[in-house]
């Protein structure tokens, strides 16, 4: 039989626990189907996930069915438990995605998509729902394949014959197999399966067992088992506890086979010493239950007693260590312990929490004698109160919690750091440099042998490595920054391993305190669906807190609004669209990544962290003179330095001229013309004056080819039909914008460009696409219209009469700065319908 691990992931309250029953119902696993709201499902087996309804801890079963041997691993649904499921995701061989017949894909679910895509997990969908669905089967595959995949194939509806078309279309070898044959076997659909080009999706209703065979079918049909090596390997996803206290740590065998009393190997997550420890036990669970074996192999999750030191994400054998998880909370909170309970300790039992949920990231901070934590929410942070009581008998609180910022830096420095006080010596020099967004800390090495021995190399990037660095503006963690080793220097007699990680952190901080830091604020991407006459609400909230959202999206009677905003301002929101809305608003969110702070002085100020008090992480050095010790300042470090700075920085060019800011009101002619006279002295330019009388344009000069150059939304809300369109859909206005002006490009044979402005649009790649003869320009994100109309305009050159059409001051100045004509919107109306009306004339005249 084949063995496979298969997780089940969902958004909360999608149905994915009820799916869990019907499957292992069906197989013949239990006898009798347990329901959420019954308490008594076969996997939510702690009283907190029955008290709440909720699964909170990941879980597996064990099932049989035809060739397959399954262990099903069913994962947290709820956001605040998101580090949970993607552990979970670093053992799987397949996934069930469950989605709601009635809520479709929600914000979650994009999330939990992302996360199988980065660990390339091939993925099976569950429409689970469906005999209370508010959609057709149809309009959600629809969905499906716009905000998933276009390999989401429907295998539950339509012929056969369309299906092996629609799947056919996904590979080169698949349409060439479909070509030769009239088909495609299932060994190449599993094949596509196995590479994610290929998402089978199944309708059904797991609380009516509807369409839950059929699912097993598939699997059955269409997936296959790894091939795994001869020697042993196996992956750490999870450590618990039992009931008695002994710790478990739940592992996949990847490779070869485990047996009680095997040695195993390991180096522990912090310390560099390797351990040696005997498995005591093995253990396979299915629900509450276990069996103990003498023997784990290949495809199998087990737990194993006996080892101490293991984490989450461990390679053991000839496995490799997992990647840093992608999901990380955004709040920090304080621990209040009870009257009379001693924090240091309190803080070793409070550890066995942070070993089964690493990103807890449990921080004892010595100086206070605080103990400090993260959390991704308000359930999560209750669900912990309760452990804390029910396992330490501890009755403790946490405080408001506070946001995590980060830092980063804007420019190159050489940061240096000097460790030699009486018999000790080590010299170190760093390159910071500032890394793309999201990169965490990357190290790289460019020290010479004949500089360093390569073990003292080695040592100074596990001493970067093994620590998190923090920032010189509020003490946040470092982020996003690239640090290389440029040079190093020991002593024969006197270093010792201590001596590096000293002169290492030291360069790290004086590097720090030389750069220009910013302060970086964690941001969510959001997802609002609300009745449509409360869109303009939400869109001057959105406004309001300084976040960005792109065009509303119509669903019949209610829209949809996505777009980022910083936590700190969404703090609560949620509450607010539910109250606003009268229970009718959906809001959800999922971490978006860090940018820099809106108001980095206010948040620096109420921080109060001063880096050079910070003595644990001194920017000084210390050197050595007459037999003793002496602390050099970070700023006058460099001229005690025994080697020379490596890196050299670049001559400093003369700073470009600031740009004209935007103004919100319009200005005259003849104060443009001042400014620019003011600016650059006289300006040689065609004479333009606005036409009176609204009649079709006279043709250019002779010789001269006619361009416009229109901006877009400067027209659309200039214009009263347009903007009233705009009103109810922002695609429609410029559909219709678009349409007029193809026409009016074919009657005049102008050459005619469209220029829509993304300075606000995140991601926005600046987009090009023809309609007939109207060229449409959607700019980049980060440049405006103004911008881009100055730069086309000057491309052109003097052989072409160009022309502006806008009523944007700033545009307006771009245009007069190149000596092009300007016209206002609500002018090239009057011209617009002119030509429009023309057309109609001629249109009827012909009798067409």
């Amino acid at each position: 039989m084949k063995k496979l691990v298969i997780g089940i992931l969902a958004h909360v309250d999608a149905g994915k626990t009820t799916l869990s029953e019907s499957l292992l119902y069906e197989a013949g696993q239990i006898r009798r189907l347990g329901r959420v709201d019954h308490r008594d499902t076969y996997l939510d087996t702690h009283a907190l996930e029955r008290e709440r309804g909720i699964t909170i801890f990941s879980k597996q079963a064990q099932l049989r069915w035809e060739d397959m041997e399954i262990t099903l691993l069913d994962t947290p649904g709820h956001v605040d438990f998101s580090s949970e499921m993607e552990r979970a995701l670093q053992v799987l061989d397949y996934a069930i995605l469950v989605i709601s017949g009635t809520d479709g894909v929600q914000s979650h679910t994009e999330t939990l998509w992302e996360l199988l895509r980065r660990y390339r997990v091939p993925t099976f969908l569950f429409i689970t729902k469906m005999d209370v669905a508010s959609r057709s089967s149809g309009e959600l595959m629809t969905e499906l394949q716009q905000r998933l995949a276009e390999g989401c194939v429907d295998f539950t509806h339509g012929d056969e014959a369309q299906r092996q078309e629609s799947v056919a279309m996904l590979s080169e070898e698949a349409l060439e197999r479909y070509a030769a044959t009239g088909g495609v076997d299932e060994e190449m659909m599993a094949s596509l399966i196995s590479a994610r080009l290929l998402f089978p999706c199944v309708f059904g209703s797991g609380l009516k067992m509807d369409g839950v065979g059929d699912f097993l079918r598939l699997l059955s049909r269409l997936t296959r088992e790894k091939k795994a090596p001869d020697a042993f390997a196996a992956r750490v996803y999870k450590i618990a506890r039992d009931a008695q206290g002994n710790r478990l740590t739940y592992m996949k065998i990847t490779g070869g086979t485990l047996r009680v009393r095997d040695t195993l190997r390991y180096a522990p997550l912090h310390g560099s010493e390797a351990l040696e420890e005997k498995v005591s036990q093995l253990r396979i669970y299915s629900g509450e239950k276990y069996e103990s074996v003498e023997k784990a192999e290949s495809g199998r999750i087990c737990a194993v007693l006996g080892l101490s030191a293991t984490w989450p994400g461990q390679g053991l054998g000839v496995e490799a260590d997992a990647d840093a998880p992608l999901l990380e909370s955004v709040l920090g909170y304080r621990v209040v312990l009870p009257d009379g309970v001693d924090a240091a300790a309190a803080l070793p039992r409070l550890r066995q929490l942070e070993e089964e949920d690493p990103q807890l990231h449990l921080v004892w901070q010595e100086e206070t004698g605080e103990i400090r934590l993260q959390l991704m929410g308000a359930v999560q942070l209750d669900v912990l109160r309760s452990l804390i009581r029910e396992r330490f008998d501890l009755d403790v609180r946490f405080d408001a919690g506070r946001i995590l910022y980060r830092e980063t830096i804007a420019d190159t420095v050489e940061g240096v750091g000097h460790y030699e006080p009486l018999r000790h010596y080590a010299e170190v020099h760093l390159l910071l440099e500032p890394g793309e967004r999201g990169s965490g800390v990357v190290l790289a090495n460019a020290c010479s042998e004949d500089t360093l021995a390569l073990n003292w190399q080695r040592l100074i990037l596990t001493h970067l490595e093994e620590r998190q660095h923090k920032g010189v503006l509020t003490g946040s963690p470092l982020t996003d920054v690239r640090i290389t080793l440029l040079t190093g220097r020991a002593h024969l007699k006197h270093t010792e391993g201590g001596d590096f990680r000293q002169a290492t952190y030291r360069a790290v901080r004086q590097g720090l305190m030389q750069a220009r830091s910013v302060l970086l604020e964690p941001y969510y991407d959001f997802r609002l669906e609300l009745p449509a006459e409360q869109i303009g609400r939400a869109l001057s909230d959105v406004r309001a807190m300084g976040g960005e959202h792109g065009a509303p999206v119509s669903l019949g009677e209610r829209m949809v609004l996505t777009g980022k905003c910083s936590v700190a301002a969404m703090q609560g929101y949620a509450a607010e669209v539910a109250a606003y809305s009268r229970g009718k608003g959906r809001f959800s969110c999922r971490p978006g990544g860090y940018r820099p702070c809106k108001n980095p002085g206010a948040v620096i100020a109420e921080i109060g962290y001063d880096a050079e008090s910070d003595l644990p992480h001194s920017p000084d050095s210390v050197f050595c003179a007459h037999g003793a010790g002496f602390t050099v300042k970070w700023d006058q470090v460099k001229d005690y330095m025994h080697l020379d700075d490596v890196w050299k920085p670049p001559a400093e060019e003369a700073p470009p001229p600031p740009r004209a800011p935007r103004r919100s009101t319009d200005i005259d002619e003849r104060e443009l013309e001042a400014i620019m006279e003011r600016e650059f002295g006289p300006i040689r330019r065609s004479v333009y004056s606005a036409p009176t009388v609204r009649t079709a344009p006279a043709a250019p000069a002779a010789g001269k080819r006619e361009r416009l150059l229109i901006d877009g939304y400067n027209v659309i809300f200039a214009w009263d039909d347009l903007k009233a369109l705009a009103a109810e859909s922002l695609d429609l206005a410029r559909s219709r914008l678009i349409e007029m002006l193809v026409n009016y490009q074919a009657y005049t044979q102008r050459e005619v460009a469209l220029i829509f402005d993304a300075y606000r649009v995140s991601g926005g790649r600046g987009e090009r696409e023809d309609q007939g003869g109207l060229h449409i320009a959607y700019t980049r994100a980060g440049e405006s219209a103004d911008m881009y109309i100055e730069q086309l305009a000057h491309d052109i050159g003097r052989n072409e009469s160009v022309r502006v059409v806008t009523s944007d001051s700033l545009i307006r100045l771009s245009a007069l700065r190149a000596g092009v004509l300007r016209t206002s919107s609500r002018e090239f109306r009057g011209e617009l319908d002119a030509v429009l009306a023309e057309i109609r004339r001629k249109t009827e005249g012909s009798g067409k």
